[in-house]
């Protein structure tokens, strides 16, 4: 079994697990790309390459999600800054720097998920290119 069909059949609890399918089909949707696990716990849809003023350069995965068990963590990159009018409109959720927690994937509109997605790899590729994956 490949490594994300595994990843995703290994969800739990069973709530959890049919919210991860519905991302990643999602994902999938929105982005057009394949995903791809990194750090055996994230799915990460299309890549950027970046490189810090301090010279420190690295590859991460340019949209993508993590089904914890406590909240399912959305990730937009490189942060929120510039959302608040989209996430006005999302629903129940929190943030951090670069993710979006919500408890559970019905408290989110997902019109509305898709365009905060979209408009964060908008404002990505408006500073490094990302690749699809």
């Amino acid at each position: 079994m490949p490594q994300v069909e595994r990843f995703l059949s290994d969800v739990a609890p069973a709530r959890r697990h049919m919210e991860a399918a519905r991302l990643d089909a999602f994902f999938r949707t929105v982005t057009g790309w394949q995903p791809v696990l990194w750090s055996g716990t994230m799915l990460g849809y299309g890549s950027y390459d970046y490189t810090y003023a301090s010279g420190r350069r690295g590859r991460y995965f340019a949209t993508g999600f993590a089904p914890r068990k406590a909240k399912l963590s959305i990730y937009i990159m490189p942060g929120y800054t510039d959302f608040s009018e989209i996430l006005g409109r999302l629903g129940k959720h929190s943030i951090g720097k670069s993710c979006l927690y919500l408890n559970k994937l019905e408290d989110a509109d997902m019109e509305v998920l898709a365009e905060l997605v979209r408009a964060g790899l908008r404002n990505l590729t408006g500073i490094w290119p990302v690749n699809p994956s």
